[in-house]
């Protein structure tokens, strides 16, 4: 068994890398786009395990793209460090803000990361002569110079090592901690679980991985601005793609971002006007009548199918 989930895996891998020699720009560039959201909604359900509900994505999303753009045009930094330094900026900011509103629980934490991307967004707006202001920021060194190969290669790269960490925290020490806390922290902390090392440790990890995406995706079209860069696109299409896929795993958040990106692009073909419409709706009624996500319906369909044949 383990050994066929190996080849599965492999093939996969091995399609995916290929896909940039199989298809048009087209395709590429709307597996890109799947992929960018894919590792947001598996960031944004990895902080979600730990029973935290984070609407931060946009803002950390959004703080990468400007840093990746500023370090770029501003002090010539090379595209892919840009990346890097996306990341980076973004989990000490995480850090330093998840040492006071990881102190808050439920609503309250909710409602302070919302708050974030509107926050990033009035200062960047404020910072002219570094970002911008109003009118964002262009760069002309744009990541791999509009090679969108080389770029869905790098996209490929990052969401394989999202999905990596997502799964060492499902297969190490942290599940069980992040699972205690989710269940009910005062029993987590009598059995010696340290919540908020926890909480800040997932915060940060989350957030870097949101900086990278929000750098690369920036630095791919060479520009930022603050509406665009901080839109709430950016924290809602994960979350759906996160609840219909199925949320507490990491297969759910891929199947979601597989199902819904590509029926997005399908609807906007054949209803140009009116797809958000149907695009909503699909959303609804998966949420409805899969509460487990598709992968958790899927899984239940393979759990009975197994038990009948095992009585048989």
């Amino acid at each position: 068994m383990k050994i066929t989930k190996s080849l599965i895996i492999l093939l996969v891998l091995i399609a995916a890398a290929l896909l940039p020699v199989l298809t048009e720009a087209y395709f590429i560039s709307v597996a890109i786009t799947i992929l960018t959201f894919m590792t947001l909604a598996i960031s944004w359900d990895m902080m979600l395990r730990t029973g935290q509900l984070s609407f931060g994505t946009a803002g950390f999303f959004g703080l990468g793209g400007y840093t990746g753009i500023i370090a770029v045009a501003d002090f010539g930094v090379d595209p892919v460090m840009g990346i890097v330094l996306g990341g980076l900026l973004a989990g000490g900011v995480s850090l330093l803000l998840g040492m006071a509103i990881l102190r808050l629980r439920g609503l309250y934490f909710a409602i302070t990361t919302m708050a974030l991307a509107s926050v990033f967004m009035v200062i960047i707006r404020n910072l002219h002569r570094l970002t911008g202001g109003p009118g964002g920021k262009i760069v002309y060194t744009t990541l791999f110079n509009y090679d969108s190969t080389k770029v869905y290669w790098l996209m490929l790269g990052i969401a394989v090592g999202t999905i990596v960490v997502s799964e060492l925290f499902q297969r190490s020490r942290i599940h069980f901690a992040i699972d205690a806390i989710r269940a009910d922290e005062t029993v987590a902390k009598s059995h010696g679980v340290n919540i908020y090392k926890y909480l800040i440790f997932v915060f940060v990890v989350t957030s870097i991985i949101q900086g990278v995406i929000g750098s690369t995706y920036a630095l791919q079209y060479g520009f930022v601005y603050p509406e665009s860069s901080f839109s709430a696109h950016y924290l809602l299409l994960p979350i759906a793609m996160a609840l219909v896929g199925g949320i507490y795993t990491t297969l759910g958040p891929v199947l979601g971002a597989i199902i819904l990106g590509l029926s997005s692009e399908y609807l906007k073909l054949i209803m140009p006007y009116g797809h958000l419409i149907i695009y909503g709706v699909i959303i609804v009624v998966v949420v409805l009548f899969m509460p487990n996500g598709v992968y958790g319906a899927l899984k239940d369909l393979f759990g009975i199918r197994k038990r009948r044949l095992e009585e048989r």
